[in-house]
């Protein structure tokens, strides 16, 4: 892990600080960045956001589609907590934890939008920081590489359906249309870049290609970073009034992490699946796209919105969270084999 990836957490504690402050002293000028939307897609968020997807999406070869075969399993078992049980698990904890458990204790006006946020949140896998995952596991790296870009095969087709189902069962009003060219501006442009991107690169040999993906990582977390200055800016007086909002957000956030890795585990080791396969199956499984959640939350609901904000909560967790999975994960090497053996 480079040193943005590792301190993530960290990083994101000073750019809470660093916004709430600037949102105090500045306000006229982030309102301002706000209003810059063309047909409601901000275009400053627009463009820190390409600067932090792209990156990620030149690491998928899409081509390595052709080794699902190789881990028809594991695979089946990840496609399966990804997009049949996280989402709707992450709708039942928003409903549960907002809108009855802690709702006398957040703003009335805006426990629809935490609910919508967190379902952005859980409604795409994680495309980049799996591959860091998978290499702290000793995972198997064909089975991750196969198994991310199957899922943004699935995304690009999947996503706007699944988050307008779980937004209207939730009861939630759908902007269809902005959610559509959410999907086309943060999912479908960015993938053709990256590929075409990553063909040109690949030209000049393999060498070629890594020397440039090691001089663009720090451009994607640095927009990460700036993005979430901005959203912070414009959530500072929320934030002030109501800190311990962001602890109540983290609850369902944390709860749905740990079930949706020890399920994806479990079933992993129930058929048999070797560990190098379970370990990031699990980690894959649990994991958020939340660069494309804080993006799509901006888009639909607005940077003041509660789901702006419960996307951002996800972003404060994501790294300590996961090096805990992946800690679990190493530490119960010998009580898997012996009981996938035992299974088999």
């Amino acid at each position: 892990m480079n040193l943005f990836e590792r301190y993530l957490t960290l990083w994101v504690i000073l750019c809470i600080a660093v916004g709430v402050l600037f949102g105090q002293f500045l306000p006229e000028l982030f309102q301002a960045i706000a209003s810059l939307e063309v047909a409601k897609v901000n275009i400053p968020v627009g463009v820190l956001v390409w600067v932090m997807i792209i990156p990620m999406l030149l690491r998928i070869d899409f081509g390595a589609l052709h080794q699902v075969k190789a881990h028809v399993r594991g695979i089946g078992v990840t496609l399966f907590v990804n997009w049949a049980v996280k989402p709707f698990s992450m709708a039942f904890l928003g409903w549960l934890f907002i809108r009855h458990m802690f709702a006398d204790y957040l703003p009335q006006d805006q426990l629809d939008s935490y609910v919508a946020g967190l379902i952005l949140l859980a409604a795409a896998p994680c495309t980049a920081m799996v591959f860091v995952w998978s290499n702290l596991v000793k995972g198997d790296p064909y089975f991750t590489l196969s198994q991310v870009a199957l899922n943004d095969t699935i995304m690009i087709f999947a996503f706007a359906p699944l988050v307008g189902l779980l937004l209207g069962i939730a009861s939630i009003a759908v902007p269809w249309d902005t959610l559509f060219v959410s999907v086309l501006f943060y999912i479908v442009i960015p993938v053709i870049i990256a590929q075409l991107l990553r063909r040109l690169l690949l030209a000049k040999g393999e060498g070629a290609f890594r020397q440039y993906m090691e001089h663009i990582a720090p451009y994607s977390m640095g927009a990460l970073l700036v993005t979430l200055v901005l959203l912070f800016a414009l959530q500072g007086n929320a934030i002030v009034a109501q800190p311990l909002v962001i602890a109540m957000l983290a609850v369902p956030i944390l709860i749905q992490v740990l079930f949706n890795a020890g399920l994806a585990y479990s079933l992993n080791r129930r058929f048999g699946v070797a560990h190098c396969v379970a370990a990031p199956s699990a980690l894959i499984g649990a994991s958020n796209f939340f660069e494309l959640a804080v993006a799509t939350a901006i888009s639909l609901f607005g940077f003041q919105s509660g789901a702006a904000l419960a996307t951002v909560v996800g972003v404060l967790i994501e790294v300590p969270v996961m090096l805990l999975v992946v800690k679990v994960a190493n530490n119960t090497r010998h009580w898997y084999e012996f009981g996938k053996q035992g299974n088999t």
